[in-house]
């Protein structure tokens, strides 16, 4: 098949899950390309998790199995209690009791947060439990069941201080925990193309309009603006050396960051 029809075919499925309608006018521009997708296979990729738990599957764990799991399935990368930064960035960290109490992580707002781990950035918890169950472990992802998902993240809860030890999370208690998430005010839909009406006017939404204004220079402008990207220094060695990692060929052949912070690009 050649890459055309697999791109077509790809299409076609994504389409039948849209309505039978769209599916049928992609049939009949791609006569005889693919078929539409049984509500089973549709099924099976609908996994996802909204923020007001559409799709969350029933179930509970608590924060002792949790515990047991992550060393068996996570800690190889996460490193134990999550706050290793060998592989990822740490899971836990950089939250307060009046984070949790405010709902917006105050390191964010002053500034001076060390580092962004899992819990000082995602503002919903449907989020973490979706891409636990979807994603992890690297090695072996959507082996988790729901039960081990919710141990799991009960024990990142326990982690970060939100729940206590003897903590069971379930479907049944996921939306109160929901209202203790250290950043749950820390995400707004009041941006551009977000569609529907904005914070201002009792809505969710910007009415779609740019939250930009773009102001180019057009002619006389400066030319010694450079763009480029800085590694900090704590996350230099994080994942090894990365000219090791990087391509061999082309102008940009990654950083050397094993032997100095200050390493110059490779040559």
């Amino acid at each position: 098949m050649s890459r055309f029809s697999k791109s077509v075919l790809i299409l076609a499925f994504g389409f039948s899950a849209l309505g039978a309608s769209t599916a049928t006018l992609a049939f009949d521009n791609y006569a005889g390309v693919g078929r539409q997708a049984t509500p089973a296979e549709v099924k099976a990729w609908d996994i996802d998790v909204r923020p007001d738990f559409k799709g969350l599957p029933k179930g509970a764990g608590n924060v002792s199995r949790g515990n047991d799991l992550f060393e068996e399935k996570c800690a190889s990368c996460h490193g134990s209690f999550g706050e290793s930064n060998e592989v990822f960035t740490p899971l836990v960290g950089g939250t307060t009791k009046a984070d949790i109490q405010n709902g917006r992580v105050g390191g964010f707002v002053t500034g001076d947060i060390p580092q962004r781990t899992t819990f000082t950035k995602v503002a919903t918890i449907s989020t973490v439990w979706d891409y636990i169950y979807r994603a992890m472990p690297w090695t072996e992802p959507k082996s988790l069941k729901p039960d081990e998902v919710y141990a799991i993240l009960a024990y990142f809860l326990n982690l970060a201080e939100i729940v206590p030890a003897d903590f069971e999370l379930s479907d049944k208690n996921i939306a109160d925990v929901q209202k203790l998430m250290p950043n749950r005010n820390g995400m707004t839909t009041d941006h551009g193309m977000w569609p529907g009406p904005s914070a201002a006017k009792g809505g969710m939404g910007n009415g779609g309009k740019p939250d930009v204004k773009n102001s180019a220079c057009m002619k006389n402008c400066k030319k010694d603006v450079q763009v480029g990207s800085v590694l900090p220094d704590y996350a230099r060695t994080a994942h090894g050396n990365l000219e090791e990692q990087n391509r061999s060929f082309g102008p940009v052949r990654g950083v050397r960051t094993v032997d100095a912070a200050t390493a110059a690009p490779a040559k």
